[in-house]
C-alpha cells in the first residue's frame, strides 16, 4: 500500500488554509486605514452626542425668553452667550442641529430611493432607458436654487395650512431638495445595472426563467449598494447645506423654530459687534458637512474591490 504521507500531494499541501475575509471584514479594514474618515466618523458621532442629548442635559430651554441676559458675551454660564432675546445660543445651536440633521438624513433617503429606482428602471428595462434620462437630463438643465425658491414660495401656505408649521415647512424643505439631487445617484446607479445585467449570474438567472422583478431585487440591487452607499453619505452634506441656504435666506423655518441656517439669519445683522452668533453655526455646519465628506470617501476606497484586494 501507498504510503499517503510520502506522497507528492501531502508534500506539497499547505500547513495551513488561508484566513477567510468576509467582505464586512475587508470593507472595515479598507475603511479605518482611511484617516480623515475615521476622524469624521468620530467627530461626527460626538456632534450627534451632542446635538440629540446636549439640549436635554443643559439646564436652559432654547425657547424661552431672558431678556434681561440678552445679548451676552460668552460666559461660564452661556458657553456660546445669549441672543437679542435672552436665550442661551449654546442651547439654540444644539438644538438647530436637530432639525438641521434631520432634514439631511431624510432628505438622502428620499433622493437615493428616487435615484436608485429610476436607475434601476433605466439600466434594467431598456425600453424604459430612454424617457427616464430624458426626463433626468430636464431636472439636471434647471437651476437649483430659483427652482427651490419657487417652490418654496408657491407652496408654503397650502402645505402649512394642512399639516402646521413646523412639520409641514420640514416636509416641503425635504421635498424640494431630494426631488432636486437624484439625479446624479440615478446616472451612476443606471451606469452599474448595465454593466452588472450582462454578467453570467444575471445571464444564468434569465435562462432558467427567473422574473425580471426577482433578478432586480436578488441580483442587481445587493451589487448597486457600493454607489448607492457613498452617494448617500454625500447626499446628506448636500442636503444640509442646502437646508442652511434656504433659511438663511429666510425661505426656511419659522423664526422659533432654530436651525444652524435660521440661526446665521437671525445672527447676520449682527456679524460686526456679536461675530460669535455667526460663528458657532457656521462652524458646526462645516463642521458637519467635512466629517460627512471623510465619511463619504472613506467608504468610496472601502467599497472599491481593486484596493481591498491591495490590503
Amino acid at each position: 500500500m501507498t504510503d499517503l504521507a510520502n506522497s507528492p500531494e501531502a508534500i506539497d499541501a499547505p500547513d495551513e488554509l488561508p484566513e477567510y475575509r468576509s467582505l464586512r471584514s475587508d470593507v472595515w479594514r479598507q475603511f479605518r486605514r482611511h484617516r480623515g474618515a475615521i476622524l469624521g466618523l468620530v467627530l461626527l458621532t460626538i456632534i450627534f452626542l451632542a446635538v440629540f442629548l446636549g439640549p436635554i442635559l443643559l439646564p436652559y430651554d432654547p425657547f424661552e425668553n431672558n431678556v434681561p441676559d440678552r445679548n451676552l458675551g460668552p460666559t461660564w454660564k452661556h458657553l456660546m452667550g445669549t441672543d437679542n432675546l435672552g436665550r442661551d445660543v449654546f442651547s439654540r445651536v444644539l438644538t438647530g442641529g436637530r432639525v438641521s440633521i434631520a432634514v439631511g438624513i431624510a432628505a438622502m433617503l428620499f433622493q437615493v430611493i428616487l435615484g436608485t429606482t429610476i436607475g434601476v428602471l433605466a439600466g434594467f428595462f431598456k425600453r424604459l432607458d430612454g424617457p427616464l434620462m430624458r426626463l433626468t437630463d430636464v431636472f439636471l438643465s434647471i437651476p437649483q436654487l430659483p427652482l427651490l425658491l419657487l417652490v418654496v414660495v408657491l407652496f408654503r401656505e397650502p402645505v402649512t395650512d394642512r399639516f402646521g408649521q413646523n412639520l409641514g415647512i420640514f416636509l416641503l424643505v425635504v421635498f424640494i431638495i431630494g426631488i432636486t439631487n437624484w439625479m446624479q445617484t440615478a446616472r451612476i446607479v443606471r451606469g452599474d445595472v448595465l454593466a452588472i445585467k450582462e454578467e453570467e449570474f444575471v445571464l444564468a438567472a434569465r435562462s432558467i426563467g427567473t422574473s425580471g422583478l426577482r433578478i432586480v431585487t436578488r441580483h442587481i440591487l445587493p451589487n448597486v449598494l457600493s454607489p448607492v452607499t457613498v452617494a448617500a453619505s454625500l447626499g446628506v452634506a448636500s442636503a444640509i447645506i442646502t437646508e442652511s441656504a434656504l433659511s438663511f435666506l429666510g425661505l426656511g423655518f419659522p423664526a422659533d423654530f432654530p436651525t444652524w441656517g435660521r440661526l446665521l439669519f437671525d445672527a447676520k445683522d449682527l456679524i460686526t459687534s456679536q461675530p460669535a452668533r455667526v460663528i458657532w453655526p457656521g462652524a458646526m455646519i462645516s463642521a458637519c458637512v467635512l466629517c460627512v465628506t471623510f465619511i463619504g470617501d472613506g467608504l468610496r476606497d472601502a467599497l472599491d474591490p481593486k484596493l481591498r484586494s491591495k490590503g
